[in-house]
Formats: C-alpha cells, structure tokens, sequence
C-alpha cells in the first residue's frame, strides 16, 4: 500500500484519490498557512513527536562497530576456506563435486553447528522460491525443470588423531541444511588480536577455532537458472554458466547470528569471504574462464596460448588468445581427447563461478598487473571484440574514482545469462548494441567494488550493492560517452516513480518487493538519491572523500546500513539524517513551490514566498530573471525547514522588476509537481491616456 504519511500543506486530492478516500473539500487557506507554518513535517501517526530532522533510531555503536561508523576494535567475521574437485559431465549436464572445508570462528561465540546454503534446491518443484515465484518470470524456476542437490556426504576429515571419518548428522531445509558437529566450534581466543583480519587461516593452527569437513554433492545443471546461471546453446557448443552451485557455509555475523534466510531467486547473496582451490575437470575441447588465477597453464593450454597471454597482461590493446578460427581447430587444445582438469586458485573472495565451452573465443589485456579478458562465441561478433577495452575501461575508472580493483584477474563471460556478477568473473549475454554491452559490463564488473569488496547482505539490504553499483556506473558511463544523459540516475525522470502507487521503502528486503520495483527501487531509487547528495547536498569533493573513506574502512568487511550512515556524515561533516529517513527509510515525495512573489511599492526589493509541501526536504535553488535580461541564482539551506514548511526570502533588486522566479531552474531535484516551481510576473497595465 501507498506511504500513509500525508505532507502538511494538505492532503492533495490526488494524495487522497491514492489512498482510495472519498475526495475532501478544498481546505481552507487559513488551515493550509497553519500547516505551512507549522514545525517541519511533525505528523501523529507517521513519526509521532519526531520531525524529518530527528536523529535516527540507530542500533548503539560498540567497539565491534563504532560511532564513526568504522569497524571497532572488537570487529569479527568469520572466514571459510575452500578446496574442490569438481567434474561436469557436458553430454548428461550433471557437476560432481567434493570439497574440503575449513572453517575458523573469529567469533566471541563457540558454535555448535554450521549452517549450508544449497542454492541448487530453489530448483525443486516444493521449493519456497518455485512456490512463491509467477510462472515465466525473471527469478522463477521456468520450463518445469526438476533440478537439487543430492548430497553425497558430509563428514569429518582424516586427520593424525582419528583412523576414520565420522559423518556428521544434517537436516534440509529447502536451500539450507543444519550440520551438527561432534562438539562446538570454540570461539577466538584473544591471542588472534594481534593477527590481521582477512588473513588466511592456518589449518590446524594451534588456536583451536577451527573446524574441518568434507562433503560431496551433484545436481543437475538448470538450462534457465532464475537469471544466474544455465546453459546457452550456440553453433560451436553449448556455453554452461556456473553458479551457486557448491554448498557454501552461512554468514555467522555480531547483528544477526547466523544469517538463514534463503535462496528464493531475487535476494542475491551474503558470504564469507575466504580462500578457493578450485579444480575443474571439463571435456578435453572447452575452455574454462573463473574466478581467480589459472596456476596449471601448461597442462590446459598450448605453448601459443601462453605466449599470447603473457603478451596480453603487458599490453593496454586487446590481444588474441584463441582466434574465431582456431575454435574449429584442434591444434587451439593441447594433444589428446581425455578430459582436461583447470586450476584455479582465488584469496580474499565471497565466492567462486566459472563457465566452460569448447564454443569460446578468448582475449585479453592487462591493467596494472590486472589480466583483462573476455571469452565469447562467434554468435558474440563484432560487438566483443570490444568487449575487453570495455572491461578494462571500467576498472581503470573505478580504480581511479574510488578504490582500487583489488584482484589479479577480470573476465567477461557471453552466454545466456543476461548480466551477473561473482568474484572476477561476470555474465553479460548483450550481442547486439555497444551502449547496452558497455552497460551491463560496466554494471557487472562495478559489483567487484559492491558487493565483492565492500561485502554487503543483499538479501536484507539490497540497495547497499545494487544501488550503490549503479551509482557509480553514472559517472563511468559519463566517462566513456561524454555528454551524454546521466541516465538511471536522473533525479527529475525519476520523480514520477516516487509518486506511483503502491510505494515501498528503499531499505525493504528484495524478496518482499512487489513484483516489477526491483530495478527501480533497489537499483535506480539509490543511484538518484547518491547523486542527488553527491551533486545538489554535500558537492562531488566532499561527498568523494566521505564514500572513498567509507570504501577503505569497509574494504573486505560487512557494513550494515548505520554504519554507512555515521561513516559518511563523521568523513563528511555533515548531519544527514533527514537525508537518510526521506531516501531509504521512507516513501515521501519532493515538492517545492513557490507560493507569491511580492515586490514592494518602490520597486527596490521583491519578497518571494516558498512552500515544501511534499514528504521530502531538500535545500532550495532558484533563480530571478529581470525585466532587462538579467538573472541570479540563489539557494536556501534544508535547514530553512527546521520549524515550517513556508519561507520567505527578501531580495534587494536594485531597482530593476522581476520578471519570473524559478525553482531548481536546471532540473536537478526529483520534484514530483514543476508546474507550480515558476512564477512570472502579470503584465503591467498600461499607462492611462492623457
């Protein structure tokens, strides 16, 4: 349903219309200069006693996070380690996989057992995702696919001090299964302290904070997998897009415990970072691109290709690895027909994906040490052969802009899935237009800042990753076509989503979203309300300063939304809770008007009157125009709004006559009603006849 918070100037009829009551009478004007004039925005039923301007509920800082809106003292994260051999069975399109994994509590807590996402169940037919999700939409289980994980094992690993293996108990639930383990995983001792965070752990490193399992599983690989994943059917092959496809351990956090909620489809993901040591055993003709760096290049390449990529990490122009007609020929493999196993080995990542083809064409550039490449089928030509420049030119932006890319590796992937991110790896499926390629990779490859670097939960706080990402995809996008419109980010555009039906706050878990807002609320709503304080509250130096601290201080950590809100306003000086309840706590609107323009009798000086009477606050730009030609530009703080929702400003004209005042005169703010922002001048009466 619609906000119920209703502004003070009145309930507008279409407001009223909205919430399905019987149109009113127009209020009196008395009653609407008592609700101007009234404190800002203080409404019974909506914040109670609280105004716009109130200081935020907030959880209380700590010394896990603080004030300042950093990670404390006593900030922990869990750290989960990965080894696994896995094998695809191209013709059956079954994977196989057994992993090692070693999980290390930094915890305060000991923990008796573990929770494992098994991402594959959403593709049960009595899944809650197949269940709750329309037939034939973006995030359903489409086609009828009957798909799961079947677990093999999950059991203890043969160690110095036990002869045998013990299996350990476990229960699924849907896309989790509970393991429980012979005895607690005990918490950190104090002695790690002095350790840095993020390191990996030591198997068996003394502390005691470990535990060690193993577990093996299968499943058959979904053709349409709800826009993650699948299988891509192309002349040279089919193109697998693999994803969420080994059980991965929960997020064990200080805010919510163990982090359970599960895989439906739209919710993207909250993950441990740790280490990877990945290996892929394929058909001896497929090529295989995945997060992190291949270590066995001489086993899976030839000679010729190891040249050519040594060449492409040293040069900023697009080289060839495996040319369009080389992926005919045998020679582009190495001898024999016995599958080929990959290596891959990956640090300080959420997760792992890879794809394999005997369909791909390969290239590559380097950036700072960085390998650039993308791997692509014919069908993909002539658009990728850009593709690569483009991947690189959004690094090299982002690097510059923000933070700098924190991996040795970056590929762009062509296949069926439309566009998706992972560690060093994205889908991008666009064959056919240059601006939406460059879009969706520079979409994509934005996510290895947010969330793959700053490790957000997207599943409650969707916003945090995709909204942040296409804020900054704004100004790379300005940086490779200039000039062009800012596009997703276009405040005055977007006005007319914030006063459609059925409105929601920003901060409302992906899965709860009515159906077809995601994009617009998650993704665009935060892109507008970033620029809008980037660009017309804070100014671009000292909003860059206070997002670019917020990056480092979070950088291979989890933030929760206070903690973005105290990191920005404690680096940016600035008080912005108002900012933060109107954008993603709320639901309101923007409407700045101007009421009257009022010169006085000897032409010297005009009084202009404004009202907000949306939701919203923002601070006021408008401009005068003079009868001979001439204007000024003047703007009016937020803090104007403190007490009433009306004011006037005096102005000395030096004797000239206004012809027109106008609000926000270059279009910068989402205001959901412009007519009422322009005020001109009646024309004078003339002279009478002598």
């Amino acid at each position: 349903m619609p906000s119920p918070r209703l502004a003070l100037f009145g309930a507008s009829l279409g407001s009223l219309a909205l919430l399905g009551c019987a149109t009113p009478k127009p209020p009196a004007a008395e009653a609407v200069a008592d609700a101007l004039t009234a404190p800002a925005f203080r409404q019974p039923g909506a914040r109670g006693e609280e105004t716009i301007f109130s200081p935020l509920n907030l959880p209380a800082p700590n010394g896990v996070r603080t004030a300042d809106g950093r990670p404390g003292p006593d900030y922990w994260q869990q750290q989960v380690d990965y080894v696994i051999k896995a094998e695809l069975n191209a013709e059956d399109r079954v994977i196989h996989g057994a992993a090692v994994v070693t999980y290390t509590n930094n915890s305060p807590n000991p923990l008796p057992f573990l929770w494992v996402h098994l991402e594959q169940n959403l593709f049960r037919a009595d899944s809650t995702g197949t269940l709750t999700t329309a037939p034939e939409t973006r995030f359903s289980n489409r086609r009828g696919f009957e798909g799961g994980v079947e677990i093999e094992y999950i059991r203890t690993v043969l160690s110095s001090d036990s002869d045998t293996a013990e299996d350990l108990p476990y229960h699924v639930y849907d896309t989790l299964a509970r393991v429980d383990l012979p005895q607690p995983v005990p918490p950190r001792p104090k002695v790690i302290a002095a350790l840095r965070l993020g390191d990996p752990p030591i198997k068996g490193n003394g502390l005691g904070n470990q535990f060690v399992f193993e577990i093996g599983w299968s499943f058959q690989i979904p053709k349409y997998g709800v826009d993650r994943m699948g299988i891509d059917e192309v002349s040279q092959g089919p193109i697998f897009e693999i994803a969420q496809w080994f059980p991965a351990v929960a997020v064990y956090d200080d805010v919510h415990g163990w982090n359970t909620l599960p895989y439906l489809g739209a919710g993207e993901f909250y993950t441990n970072f740790g280490s990877f040591d990945v290996e892929l055993t394929v058909p001896h003709s497929h090529i295989v691109a995945a997060t992190g760096v291949l270590v066995n290049r001489e086993e899976v390449l030839t000679s010729t290709q190891i040249e050519r990529l040594r060449q492409a990490r040293e040069s900023t122009e697009t080289v060839m690895i495996r040319t369009p007609e080389e992926v005919t020929d045998p020679a582009s493999r190495p001898p024999g027909d016995d599958p080929l196993t990959w290596h891959f080995q990956a640090e300080r990542v959420r997760t792992f994906a890879w794809a394999s083809s005997p369909a791909f064409i390969w290239d590559g550039a380097g950036i700072e040490g960085t390998l650039v490449q993308s791997v692509y089928p014919d069908e993909a030509l002539p658009l990728w052969s850009q593709a690569t420049d483009m991947l690189r030119f959004s690094i090299e932006h982002y690097s510059q802009k923000w933070f700098d890319y924190p991996y040795p590796a970056a590929t762009n992937v062509n296949g069926s899935v439309g566009g998706m991110e992972y560690p060093m790896l994205i889908f991008c499926s666009d064959r056919d237009d240059e601006h939406g390629l460059y879009g969706v990779t520079t979409h994509e490859i934005g996510h290895n800042w947010f969330p793959m670097t700053v490790n957000t939960d997207e599943r409650r706080h969707a916003w945090m990753d995709e909204g942040f990402n296409t804020f900054i995809n704004i100004y790379s996008q300005q940086a490779r076509y200039p000039g062009e419109p800012v596009g997703r980010g276009e405040p005055r555009s977007f006005a007319g989503f914030m006063s459609s039906r059925d409105q929601q706050p920003m901060d409302t878990p992906a899965d709860q979203l009515r159906p077809g807002v995601l994009g617009s609320l998650e993704y665009a709503k935060t892109a507008v309300a970033l620029y809008t304080l980037r660009e017309q509250v804070l100014g671009p130096e000292r909003f860059d300063a206070a997002f670019r601290e917020y990056i480092r201080a979070w950088a291979f950590k989890s933030p929760r939304p206070w903690d973005f809100y105290r990191c920005m306003e404690n680096s940016a000086g600035e008080d912005l809770a108002w900012f933060w309840r109107e954008w993603m706590m709320e639901t309101g609107t923007l409407d700045q008007a101007i009421d009257k323009v009022e010169p006085n009798k000897t032409g010297t000086q005009v009084r202009v009157t404004f009202s907000n009477r949306g939701q919203m606050v923002m601070p006021l730009d408008y401009r005068v125009t003079f009868e001979d030609g001439s204007t000024e530009d003047h703007r009016l703080p937020v803090e104007v709004w403190f007490s009433t929702n009306r004011w006037t400003s005096s102005l000395d004209t030096g004797g000239r006559r206004v012809a027109k005042v106008e609000i926000d005169p270059k279009e910068l703010l989402p205001d959901t009603n412009p007519a009422n922002n322009v005020w001109v001048a009646p024309p004078e009466a003339p002279a009478p006849k002598k």
